[in-house]
């Protein structure tokens, strides 16, 4: 019996090659996201990133969870194109938030949440997710997520808010060519990866007070939008996966103080409690 598991977000894809006795097997590919690229180019992506001999073994299960995979149309989609390339017979596609939500709580119940380039939540019953707040996506939500905290660095730079120390590590990174930069986000694909690009400035100014009024001022949208919308906020705990959330979590710890919520596990990526629940089917 093997599984292989993939847990993807928008900007990364993590894979673990799961076979009883046997160490698993690591590696990662770009990130997929069905509503914003086609099944060619997820195909070509496979193809060039994961060549089907390279694993070495064809495995039993493909388990698959993935940003953009929540409808059943999406699902089928993802389904047919690891089929075909895999070669395999069974393949289970479920939301980045299941898999959250079975590597964070398993058997438990809890409000689940996802901070990584985009941004999600639910109330997960120990079993099924019950609940789920509404996505607008990178354009018109994912609060408290990179993109949306990438905006917010745009826009203090582009609109003379950021301090000189501030808008010289800007243009060291990013250049000062504000025409480029609207080029590749109105113009080049995956504008919500560019976005989140800029979150490096905050992670690596952490303590100048416009940077934390950045970060809390995003997080607490997050909060506000999605959290307390859950009447089990305050009887579940929280529990928290993705880069943002992990780099950031003295800020959701605060938070969570000053809104009276219990903090659960926060997690950097979910794959760890995945081994662990496909471990228990081998």
């Amino acid at each position: 019996m093997s599984y292989l598991i993939a847990d993807s977000g928008s900007t990364k894809t993590d894979w673990c090659l799961l076979r009883k006795n046997k160490k698993p097997v690591h590696f990662a590919t770009r990130g997929i996201n069905p509503y914003l690229e086609s099944a060619d180019s997820i195909a070509v992506m496979l193809q060039d990133e994961i060549p089907a001999i390279s694993l070495k073994h064809v495995p039993d299960f493909i388990c698959y969870y993935g940003a953009g995979a929540a409808s059943k149309e999406k699902q089928q989609q993802l389904k047919g194109l690891l089929k075909t390339h895999f070669n395999v017979a069974t393949v289970e596609v479920e939301s980045d938030m299941m898999a959250a939500a079975r590597a964070l709580c398993g058997d438990n119940k809890g409000i689940v949440c996802i901070l990584g380039t985009g941004s999600s939540s639910c109330y997960y019953d120990g079993k099924k997710i019950k609940e789920r707040q509404p996505s607008l996506g990178y354009i018109a939500g994912d609060e408290g997520s990179g993109n949306h905290m990438g905006k917010r660095v745009l826009q203090y730079y582009t609109y003379g808010t950021f301090d000189t120390q501030l808008k010289m590590d800007f243009e060291l990174r990013f250049g000062d060519d504000i025409s480029k930069i609207v080029h590749k986000l109105y113009h080049e694909p995956y504008p919500n990866r560019y976005l989140a690009s800029f979150v490096t400035l905050l992670s690596e100014n952490r303590g100048h007070y416009m940077v934390e009024n950045i970060i809390e001022d995003c997080l607490n949208d997050f909060f506000q939008v999605s959290i307390l919308k859950y009447r089990q906020s305050w009887r579940k705990p929280l529990f928290f996966s993705g880069s943002i959330a992990f780099h950031f979590r003295d800020i959701i710890t605060s938070l969570c103080h000053q809104y009276e919520l219990e903090e659960g596990v926060v997690q950097q990526s979910p794959m760890d409690g995945l081994i662990k629940y496909y471990k228990g089917l081998l």
